[in-house]
């Protein structure tokens, strides 16, 4: 039988942080709508990962119970965000960032 490894609760954090710095560079040096929005979902994935393993650092399912319905709403914003993002290229015909500006007004 294989010895169980132990991994600490500090390097899922570091881990997370890493993610959510990577998303919200994502975010803000991107100009491309699914690039963004899939920096968006790294974000969540990276808070996921930190409730996941601060639950499992302090033996509780609240964390857990918690990420499935992080989940459930990330999964609903998918279908909506993608949705929008066609709409949007169906009328513009470019998901660049910087073509939306030109909607206002």
């Amino acid at each position: 039988m294989q010895p169980t490894v132990f991994v600490p609760t500090d390097l899922y954090v570091m881990l997370s942080a890493v993610l959510f710095v990577m998303g919200v560079l994502g975010v803000l040096i991107r100009r491309n709508a699914i690039l963004v929005f899939m920096s968006v979902e790294l974000m969540l994935n990276a808070g996921n990962l930190a409730l996941v393993a601060f639950a499992r650092q302090w033996g509780l399912a609240n964390g857990q119970v918690f990420v499935f319905f992080v989940m459930t709403v990330a999964a609903a914003e998918v279908a909506v965000g993608l949705a929008l993002i066609v709409a949007i290229f169906r009328t513009k015909r470019s998901i660049d960032i910087d073509d939306l500006h030109e909607m206002k007004g």
